[in-house]
Parts: structure tokens; C-alpha cells; sequence
């Protein structure tokens, strides 16, 4: 089976908007070959990723929280600090990873997406 692949300019549009529509491309619902176990031969590229458009209030008030699971271990970045320090393209990237079914497929569909600044 030969590979899809898809092209999103993220150039303008909003962060959420972008990241449906890649999530939706790499579990394959894009396409009439679709099948829920079956991860689908799709590579997505998004481009003009340091001009996706992020709210003032949504770099201030979203938040990205990890723990360690010790005591003290809870570790909270905003998506304004995230953008600063890794960049526009790892916050599309973690919303891409959040908007995907947590399972067995979940890897292997993120190693399928490319983000280019």
C-alpha cells in the first residue's frame, strides 16, 4: 500500500484548528481505507509553524502539567514558557499527541508527523 501524505500551512490559523485536522489525518479518518486497528500509511507535514496564531490569554493560561510521581514532583509550564524555550512546533506537537486515542497506535502515528518551522 503506498503512503498518503498530507500538507498542512498552519500559516494564520489557529493552534486547535491545526492540530484537529493533522490528529484526524494521522488516525487515518481522512481517507476511505479507514479501519480503527489499522494504523494508516499517512505522513502529515505541517509548515509555517512559527506563524500559527496563539491567543495572549491562551499563552498565559494554558497550562502543561507533569508529575514525577514523588512527593514535591508536580511540575506545571505555560505554553508561553514552552513556546519560548522549545518553540512554536513542540506546542503544536503536544496538542497533536493530546488530540490522538491513547493506545497501542499513538507512537507510531507521532513518528508519521513532521512540523517544520
Amino acid at each position: 500500500m503506498e503512503t498518503l501524505e498530507y500538507t498542512i500551512d498552519a500559516a494564520g490559523r489557529t493552534l486547535g484548528r491545526v492540530a484537529a485536522e493533522a490528529a484526524r489525518a494521522l488516525m487515518g479518518k481522512a481517507s476511505p481505507l479507514y479501519t480503527p486497528h489499522d494504523p494508516p500509511p499517512v505522513v502529515v507535514r505541517v509548515s509555517n509553524a512559527r506563524r500559527i496564531r496563539i491567543s495572549e490569554a491562551k499563552r498565559r493560561d494554558k497550562v502543561y502539567t507533569s508529575y514525577s510521581g514523588y512527593p514535591g514532583g508536580l511540575k506545571k509550564e505555560t505554553l508561553g514558557s514552552l513556546i519560548g524555550r522549545k518553540g512554536r512546533s513542540e506546542a503544536l506537537r503536544r496538542a497533536v499527541e493530546r488530540m490522538l486515542p491513547r493506545n497501542r497506535l499513538r507512537t507510531a502515528r507521532l513518528k508519521r508527523l513532521s512540523i517544520s518551522e
